[in-house]
């Protein structure tokens, strides 16, 4: 028997672990039909292949399978959030303009091809005007937007944003973000700096061109007093 036994032959000897759900149906792959002829017992060969002392090449050890049973799921799960579903997409925004806008820069803002700044003048829960300039990459990183876009709840610059005024407290705040350092006294007024390539965004309504690789576009909305955008397209170093 044990002649019989080394002759047969053997499955591949590294298969893909992800095609096997455990470490037994792995075993399983390379049991032959001659095996179970001559032993009658699948355990018994699944012991025999586990522990080397079948003629089935290098088997995985059961440590290595469940080491890169585990790699691969944890590849599979960086792929999945690589390519996650915008917070926008299904959403139907026909008659908000604001949001529509927002839409269409969400993907470029979240992989990085492009910086947003919002400006918004509005009205908060206590009907005080409130404005702010939001860093959107930033807030995209670090909040959920689906209520956003589901129109569960407004979007409103908050003391934590780049910059932030309360017209009725006259509470005034300024930040800088991951994407942008804030130049608050200057004479030429408020000014941002993309701290990737170093551009400055003017954001004074008088000037013709807000900068470098920079336009400036104005929302026409009733879904705030004032919304304007300013989209920044950075050089990427090669």
């Amino acid at each position: 028997m044990a002649d019989d036994l080394a002759d047969i032959s053997s499955g591949p000897a590294d298969n893909t672990v992800t095609e096997f759900a455990t470490y037994e149906e792995y075993l399983d792959s390379l049991i032959q039909p001659q095996d179970l002829y001559y032993l009658e017992d699948k355990e018994l060969v699944r012991q025999l292949i586990e522990s080397g002392c079948h003629k089935s090449g290098d088997p995985l050890k059961r440590e290595e399978f469940e080491s890169r049973k585990k790699a691969a799921e944890n590849f599979r799960l960086s792929k999945r959030l690589a390519t996650k579903v915008l917070a926008s997409q299904g959403k139907d925004l026909s008659g908000f303009p604001f949001l529509q806008a927002l839409a269409e820069r969400e993907e470029a803002n979240r992989n990085g091809k492009l910086t947003t700044i919002i400006f918004i003048r509005t009205l908060n829960p206590k009907s005080q005007e409130i404005s702010g300039y939001i860093d959107y990459a930033h807030r995209l990183k670090t909040e959920n937007f689906d209520p956003y876009f589901s129109r569960l709840k407004p979007l409103l610059p908050r003391p934590s944003d780049m910059s932030f005024y309360n017209w009725e407290t006259q509470t005034c705040t300024s930040n800088a973000t991951p994407n942008f350092q804030v130049i608050a006294d200057n004479e030429s007024g408020l000014l941002f700096k993309n701290k990737r390539d170093r551009k400055i965004i003017n954001v004074d309504p008088k000037e013709s061109k807000p900068g470098d690789n920079t336009t400036r576009t104005q929302i026409v909305t009733d879904e705030h007093i004032q919304v304007v955008i300013y989209d920044h397209l950075t050089r990427r170093k090669t």
